[in-house]
């Protein structure tokens, strides 16, 4: 699903990011629900970031990843928690790319997945380029996972971020 976000975009950068578990949800441009067998996930557009609430019987974690101040520069390239009947991992990669290849980019992003069910293309007034893209996958029963694309035209940064999270039934993982 494609949003056109009422916001004009603002200047940010990769080396403004920090990703941090268990916000509770922030302010958003554009949301979209997603069930999945056992879940039900939020895709928020924050801007130039975004934000992921999931729901599994009746348990609330998020995953955001955003500028915020009091963190700034804190996006790891991996990352893994446990916080009780879930396991998340993550990964997160920044390209510099040259202008024509970051448009390039864009728009095949915006074209694999403006119409599709269980994604949400963020699109910035003023800047084409400018998008924050969230695409879940269904993993099979107790697991999901998603990915996102955050476009700085201005700095010629693409960030692609990968996510799974697992949760485990029977309350905490076994050591």
């Amino acid at each position: 699903m494609k949003t056109l976000i009422a916001t004009p975009f603002a200047d940010s950068r990769v080396a403004d990011l920090s990703l941090v578990y268990g916000m509770a949800p922030l302010p958003a441009l554009g949301i979209h629900h997603v069930a999945l067998p056992g879940a039900e996930l939020e895709l928020r557009v924050l801007g130039a970031s975004h934000q992921v609430v999931l729901d599994v019987g009746g348990i609330r974690w998020s995953e955001t990843v955003a500028c915020l101040p009091d963190r700034a520069g804190s996006l790891p390239a991996h990352d893994e928690v446990n916080t009780g009947p879930l396991r998340s991992q993550f990964t997160s990669r920044c390209r510099r790319l040259r202008p024509a290849q970051l448009a390039e980019q864009v728009r095949g992003i915006v074209r694999r997945y403006e119409r599709h069910p269980r994604a949400l293309v963020g699109a910035f007034p003023g800047s084409p380029l400018a998008i924050t893209a969230l695409l879940v996958q269904n993993l099979g029963e107790g697991t999901a996972g998603w990915f996102t694309w955050h476009a700085y035209p201005q700095t010629g940064e693409l960030v692609q971020t990968a996510s799974v999270v697992v949760w485990y039934p029977g309350g905490s993982f076994p050591p």
